[in-house]
């Protein structure tokens, strides 16, 4: 038995974690050593009590992993495990990584600067779905990665505005994959597949969703992250648990202010009072996250370059021309189009660049003016 498939299969053992993995493979050398002992050695391991001591001894009965393997292999689902050297190796930071990852899709190369965890309420409020839209969108077309977890709400619409803008994005489950929840988010889950993103999940694939599998899965979604933006959030919310592994990982935390008697924006709130970062709007995202995004440009197919924040030398005669009417004062952007007279296919890629750029910044209602 290999090491791969001795994760695998203590992966499928109720009650086994990292931390009793990593006991077994300490006392007897490696996990497929310790398959192999009988339930006697294995109640001597600290922490392995007799029943677990059990189930490991019988799991030849009481486990089906080479079905499971066949299994994952038919659903065109791949399995990555701690034995792995494709296994993501920010997730092998976590003080309790994954035993296994079960993948759909492609996954993205993380810890580049370039992921951004978008979470929030389940219930959320018009305001937090328009919000929540509009900087996944901007998000997107900055080349950001976008990660959540597939529920209803401020997930779905920060996976479905990723598709919508061709962009990436990876939801990462609270239950195995051929047990996908809610079901209403399947012809979701096909896109994001479809689209060159990703599902995953740490549970064999027939794994229901519970009352635990949740919080663990807001781990992973808090750990593959660079910033993760809270957009609507109660405060007993799995958000709050999700933004709260960030900062324990020191990952940073972004949040957007609601109304102050929508009980949805007291989650984000308490987050600011905390010292989280406040976003209206892109500028304040690409600020927080330094410069390791790709430019705007590389999703078009353009040459890479690197924009210097709030640097204005070389720039095209329009971008100068946008720069200069907003020295003047704020504008919407159909009032920027009568005056410069471009098209606005043309007028939104230039602003969107100037903002990359932290020269300019817009609010809500495309307003645009100069950054302080």
């Amino acid at each position: 038995m290999t090491e791969r498939e001795a994760c695998i299969i203590f992966n499928m053992i109720s009650g086994i974690g990292h931390a009793k993995y990593r006991a077994l493979c300490e006392y007897f050398g490696s996990g497929a050593a310790a398959l192999e002992q009988p339930e006697e050695a294995l109640r001597e391991v600290p922490g392995i009590g007799p029943q677990l001591a059990g189930r490991v001894a019988d799991f030849r009965r009481e486990i089906d992993w080479q079905e499971e393997m066949e299994f994952a292999e038919r659903g065109g689902v791949r399995i990555l495990t701690l034995a792995d050297e494709a296994y993501p190796g920010i997730l092998r930071e976590l003080y309790d990584p994954p035993l296994v990852l079960y993948v759909r899709g492609v996954l993205p190369e993380f810890g580049c600067g370039q992921a951004l965890a978008v979470v929030g309420s389940r219930r959320m409020s018009r305001y937090g779905a328009e919000i929540t839209a509009m900087l996944t969108a901007d998000a997107v077309a900055a080349g950001m990665v976008i990660i959540s977890g597939l529920a209803f709400g401020v997930d779905t619409v920060a996976h479905s505005t990723t598709v919508e803008r061709g962009g990436v994005t990876v939801a990462v489950l609270g239950g195995g994959l051929a047990r996908l929840h809610p079901q209403e988010n399947l012809p979701l889950a096909r896109r994001i597949i479809e689209t060159g993103g990703a599902l995953i999940s740490e549970f064999p694939m027939r794994f229901p969703v519970n009352r635990t599998s949740f919080p663990r899965r807001n781990r992973i979604v808090a750990r593959l992250a660079d910033a993760v933006l809270v957009t609507e959030a109660g405060l007993d919310s799995g958000a709050m648990i999700t933004a709260n592994l960030a900062l324990e990982a020191g990952v940073q935390v972004l949040a957007v202010p609601g109304r102050i008697d929508n009980p949805q924006s007291r989650g984000c709130h308490k987050l600011l009072r905390d010292g989280a970062v406040l976003v209206e709007q892109i500028g304040d995202i690409l600020e927080a996250m330094g410069s390791g995004l790709l430019p705007f440009s590389r999703q078009l197919g353009e040459p890479e370059i690197a924009y210097a924040p709030r640097s204005t030398s070389d720039l095209p005669e329009d971008a100068a021309r946008v720069l200069e009417i907003l020295r003047a004062g704020e504008c919407t952007f159909d009032e920027l189009a009568v005056r410069t007279g471009l098209d606005s296919g043309n007028l939104g890629g230039i602003l969107l660049r100037l903002e990359m750029q932290l020269l300019v910044r817009h609010s809500a209602d495309q307003v645009y003016s100069l950054r302080a």
